[in-house]
């Protein structure tokens, strides 16, 4: 079977030396307003549970878990650039995502995302059946209580 260009990409862990190449990745998602902006640091610790995704020895996707208890964590700064959308990079890794958090025994795992498509397409849903919901509040900003 010939090898395609999805095949040609690698999926591994991410590292500290990652980190310049993951702000690099993630600033047109963040001047859209489509990710939150992360220092160095902020990054260097997601890298921990983190997973890149490298195409010709450079880095074009990056996600990671973020351990919260053994109930729940949440996938933080799923990206892929812009010029590699629809190789299936995302998936998987969203797909590395899942299998950390299983390996963690997480309970639940979210993901907040302006693509909810995708994250349906990968296994997600609003909610868990018969589960609470989350809700949430911006608490700088006045807010009008109900009676």
């Amino acid at each position: 079977m010939p090898e395609t260009p999805a095949d040609r990409i690698d999926i591994r862990p991410a590292n500290t030396s990652d980190v310049e190449a993951i702000q690099t990745l993630i600033q047109p998602f963040v001047a859209a307003q489509q990710l939150l902006a992360r220092t160095d640091q902020e990054i260097e610790w997601l890298a921990t549970h983190g997973f890149a995704a490298i195409f010709d020895q450079r880095l074009v996707g990056f996600a990671a878990v973020e351990i919260y208890s053994r109930k729940l964590a949440e996938i933080q700064c799923l990206a892929v650039a812009a010029e590699m959308h629809g190789r299936g990079i995302g998936k998987r890794l969203v797909e590395q995502c899942v299998q950390c958090a299983n390996e963690h025994g997480i309970l639940e795992l979210m993901a907040i995302s302006t693509s909810d498509d995708f994250l349906m397409q990968c296994g997600f849903d609003y909610s868990l059946p018969n589960q609470k919901r989350a809700l949430f509040i911006h608490p700088g900003e006045p807010r009008n209580p109900s009676p």
